[in-house]
C-alpha cells in the first residue's frame, strides 16, 4: 500500500520500489489491500512481494521502514544503508503495524497511518528534487 501511495503522490521519474525482510516472494498484495487502494483510485494488482537485497539498499537514496524494529533490522543486515533508513511515520513518531491476515478494518486503519507517512515524506522528497 505504501509503494502505491508513494508512486501516486510523487512526480514521475522518482523511482519507488517495495521489498520486505521476510517477504513471501512472488505473492500478490492481499485482497483487502488491493480493494482499499482501488477505492483511492490506485491499482496495486500488479504488485508482487520481493525480498530486500543489498543491491537495493546500496542504490537507494532513501529507505522507508514501517517501524523502529524493521529500521534496526535493515541497518544491521545492510550496514551501508545506515543514515538513509527512516520510519515511514518518522515525522509523527509513529510505528506502522503490518495488517497481514487481519480484518479489513485493520487494513483500513493501517492505510490511514501509511497515508499520513506518505504525505509527510512526499512533501520532503518533492523539496529535495
Amino acid at each position: 500500500m505504501a509503494e502505491g501511495l508513494l508512486r501516486h503522490h510523487l512526480p514521475e521519474g522518482v523511482e519507488v520500489e517495495s521489498a520486505g525482510l521476510m517477504a513471501l516472494v512472488g505473492n500478490k498484495a492481499e485482497r483487502n489491500a488491493r480493494d482499499l487502494m482501488q477505492l483511492r483510485g490506485i491499482d496495486i494488482g500488479g504488485h508482487r512481494a520481493r525480498q530486500l537485497t543489498d543491491e537495493m539498499c546500496t542504490k537507494a537514496e532513501l529507505i522507508l521502514a514501517m517501524d523502529a524494529s524493521q529500521k534496526k533490522e535493515i541497518e544491521e543486515a545492510f550496514p551501508l544503508s545506515r543514515g538513509r533508513v527512516f520510519r515511514l511515520g518518522e515525522k509523527s513518531r509513529m510505528d506502522i503495524f503490518d495488517p497481514y491476515r487481519m480484518h479489513v478494518e485493520d487494513f483500513s486503519r493501517c492505510l490511514d497511518y501509511i497515508a499520513q507517512g506518505v504525505s509527510d515524506w512526499s512533501e520532503r522528497i518533492k523539496k529535495m528534487r
